[in-house]
């Protein structure tokens, strides 16, 4: 299939991705490519797509090895959503489960279990940030993330201050125990606020390895200009 059938123009040079057992049928999950996703999922054989969190492209399985071989490609009528033919190699869903579709809307109950433990795989923080991410349409009155994320935006932010500054004392205390726990705070309301935006942790690790390459002193300069 020639890319340029593709209609590319809807969804800024975005088009959403279906991805489905071949074997089955079952659909595994949806994801987003642009041109250079599409590019290297037909010349390597494997799917690759463009994350809007992480603002990158990305080979699915890159990370965990759960990788997806490609068996056929289709496009639909309007030319503006693929399907993606798969084997996939592991699971398909970051939380270790085999779809991305998992939750009964109607009774929110969870239809499938975690088959594949993916903590250790992802790391803590993204992980941390995923299971933020799932808790966003979650009951407020029982999940405190879900408050934090549906209720009033000043609200969230103030924890930030909040967390920042009992952090601050306990620096000054010189209490290692609370220096931890503080940290920790500051760390789980800085990926809500995150969350709130569907910003990945990953760019700020991009940004931070960015820096890596220059001197402090020279990457704030770069910004006050």
């Amino acid at each position: 299939m020639n890319k340029d059938t593709i209609d590319w123009n809807k969804m800024q040079g975005l088009v959403p991705v279906i991805t489905q057992d071949y074997l089955s049928n079952e659909v595994l999950m949806l994801a987003y490519m642009d041109k250079e996703a599409y590019d290297l999922s037909i010349k390597t054989n494997y799917a690759h797509y463009f994350s809007r969190s992480k603002n990158r492209l990305w080979k699915k399985g890159e990370t965990s090895g759960h990788t997806q071989e490609i068996q056929e490609v289709l496009l639909d009528c309007d030319n503006d959503t693929i399907l993606l033919k798969i084997k996939q190699n592991g699971v398909a869903c970051h939380t270790g489960r085999k779809s991305c579709f998992f939750t009964n809307v109607k009774t929110n109950e969870i239809i499938s279990d975690i088959e594949v433990n993916t903590a250790n795989t992802y790391g803590l923080i993204e992980t941390l940030y995923q299971t933020i991410c799932s808790k966003k349409n979650d009951d407020p009155e029982i999940s405190y993330t879900a408050k934090l994320l549906q209720g009033n935006e000043n609200s969230m932010l103030k924890k930030i201050v909040e967390e920042s500054g009992e952090f601050t004392f306990a620096i000054k205390d010189n209490d290692t125990e609370e220096i931890i726990y503080e940290a920790a705070d500051i760390v789980y309301h800085m990926l809500v606020a995150l969350a709130s935006k569907n910003i990945s942790p990953d760019r700020v690790k991009k940004e931070l390895e960015r820096r890596f390459s220059i001197s402090g002193i020279a990457e704030k300069n770069s910004r006050s200009k």
